[in-house]
């Protein structure tokens, strides 16, 4: 790169985990020790749910109103679209909590990505990890837990299937359950990456190329909008993802 503006050193300023938070217009804010800007999104995106969930809702409210209707809408949506349909009603009903805390958590995160005064900590490989690591463990240890072990490692051996045939399925089947979850890691991280990646190549644009590349600026608007898109498809998707495969633990038999 050639001249005073690097966008390489732009993008991955804005892109990546560091202890400052850059406000637009202020002054820049030194974290605290051990502290990273991308966990202090998970923080505040933390305390915005618990708000959302519980002090915006009314016990004695009987038809739930504004907000806490369209949150409503969602968690019914979660609750029988995704979590009863891939775990059955039982299950579904149990596991809703957890799929509704993916759902909203991550939307939320990506959501504030989309901010200026925020960052994308969805873009941050080890946020995607831990939340793969929770579906791995309930992939695991939940399956365990309804199943027994004996269900669990059974989960592994497909009905009707050769004994010599067996021996090259079931590595197969035990590999694929960690690289389920690796898919979860990368999807979320890698779409919401390389959205962030776009637009702020487009926008660099302008500086190195001055009024030439105006143009770029509408382009990166239209794909801000597409964003918002996939920030909503980003967090039903990980969700989805996750109730096919705890289910498919669950319920091997199916």
């Amino acid at each position: 790169m050639t001249g005073p503006f690097n966008l390489d050193n732009y993008i991955l300023h804005h892109l990546n985990d560091t202890d400052q938070w850059h406000l637009p217009f202020l002054p820049v804010i030194n974290l605290p020790q051990h502290i990273s800007l991308h966990g202090v999104m998970l923080f505040i995106a933390s305390l915005i749910l618990i708000y959302l969930f519980c002090f915006q809702y009314k016990k004695n409210e009987r038809v739930p109103k504004g907000i806490t209707n369209l949150l409503e809408i969602f968690v019914l949506f979660v609750r029988d679209q995704i979590a009863i349909a891939y775990l059955g009603k039982e299950d579904g009903r149990r596991m809703t909590p957890l799929f509704c805390t993916f759902f909203f958590f991550i939307l939320t995160l990506n959501v504030m990505g989309l901010i200026p005064l925020f960052s994308t900590a969805t873009a941050n490989i080890n946020v995607t990890a831990g939340l793969a690591l929770i579906t791995l463990s309930f992939m695991i240890f939940g399956a365990i837990y309804k199943n027994g072990l004996g269900g669990f490692f059974k989960a592994f051996i497909p009905s009707g299937v050769p004994g010599p045939v067996l021996l090259l399925l079931i590595p197969i089947e035990i590999v694929g359950l960690f690289i389920k979850s690796f898919a979860l890691m990368i999807r979320l991280f890698a779409n919401m990456l390389a959205g962030h990646i776009v637009i702020l190549s487009l926008l660099g644009m302008v500086v190195l190329l001055g009024y030439a590349a105006l143009p770029a600026v509408l382009l990166a608007l239209l794909i801000y909008i597409l964003e918002i898109l996939v920030a909503f498809l980003q967090a039903y998707i990980y969700t989805l993802l996750s109730a096919m495969f705890i289910g498919q633990m669950y319920h091997p038999e199916h």
